[in-house]
């Protein structure tokens, strides 16, 4: 028997979303911190450590997004001209009752037209995110634990985990590592990940975790579900690897009771690939 070949899915496991302890001591801080990220992505790294050769995919997804994007304060401003709070919830009603309008007057229509569209699909509700995951800027950055797991894994399989950035179209939010909520035709990077969904269905077991349960892992998770059916069974929910952002409790656990339903496997990271023939020596079948 072939050993199956699993897959591991890391969602958005970056600085700016980890509650790290040592945050600020040398004048960084996580702009969107999820509690219980921290330890969630050590539990992680301590999965890729253990499992080694026994994963044979890392693909690693990067919220990355430009300063003036359509879910930062600086794209907004309520209709008197004042500044737009994050954690500010926008939606059409509201930029036509002019109780929020886009800074530049140009970019209106377009607002109007995508808020619509994002409602017409009912999956989320426009929020203003503080400024998080800037390209180029440390909150960025993979999560030390997992970034040197990963590395190893790496050095031992001759192999690279493949890295996609997601959220670079300012003109639209892109939760989901196979979609951005509002696709835009004219950007590419915003469509359907074809590419990333049949790398995912090649595998024997899709292993998935990350950052924040409530929002971009659930919001991937179902794309994949939604593209890719016969993949739902082959999928690991690593659910003490993932927290949900504060208030989202509930969401992400409908999310994880509607998977169970779908014949996801909900998983502990230390039940997964717990004893390695490669490492014990035992003979494989």
């Amino acid at each position: 028997m072939t050993r199956k070949t699993v897959h591991l899915l890391i969602i958005d496991p970056q600085n700016d979303f980890c509650d790290l302890p040592d945050a600020g001591r040398d004048g960084e801080a996580p702009a969107l911190p999820v509690p219980g990220a921290h330890a969630d992505m050590l539990r992680l790294a301590a999965l890729i450590e253990r499992a080694g050769e026994d994963i044979g995919n890392i693909t690693i997804t990067l919220d990355s997004h430009l300063r003036l994007d359509i879910a930062h304060p600086g794209f907004w401003q309520q209709g008197d001209g004042s500044p737009v709070s994050p954690f500010t919830p926008i939606r059409a009603a509201d930029v036509k009752a002019e109780k929020f309008l886009p800074r530049a007057a140009n970019a209106l229509p377009h607002a109007i037209a995508y808020l619509n569209a994002l409602e017409a699909r009912g999956r989320h509700t426009h929020m203003v995110w503080p400024v998080h995951c800037e390209l180029g800027a440390w909150g960025h950055n993979v999560h030390a634990a997992v970034h040197r797991a990963c590395n190893r894994w790496e050095d031992a399989t001759g192999t690279n985990a493949e890295k996609i950035l997601k959220g670079l179209d300012p003109r639209t939010e892109h939760y989901s590592a196979i979609r951005a909520e509002v696709p835009n035709p004219d950007s590419p990077g915003t469509l359907v990940n074809d590419a990333l969904l049949d790398r995912l269905a090649e595998a024997g077991e899709i292993l998935i975790a990350g950052i924040a349960g409530s929002h971009c892992v659930k919001a991937s998770v179902e794309d994949i579900v939604e593209y890719r059916p016969e993949t739902a069974k082959r999928i690991a929910l690593l659910v003490d690897c993932m927290s949900p952002v504060t208030g989202f409790a509930e969401q992400q656990t409908a999310f994880i009771e509607n998977m169970r339903s779908r014949g996801a496997r909900i998983a502990m990271s230390a039940d997964i690939l717990p004893e390695s023939p490669r490492r014990t020596g035992k003979p494989q079948c």
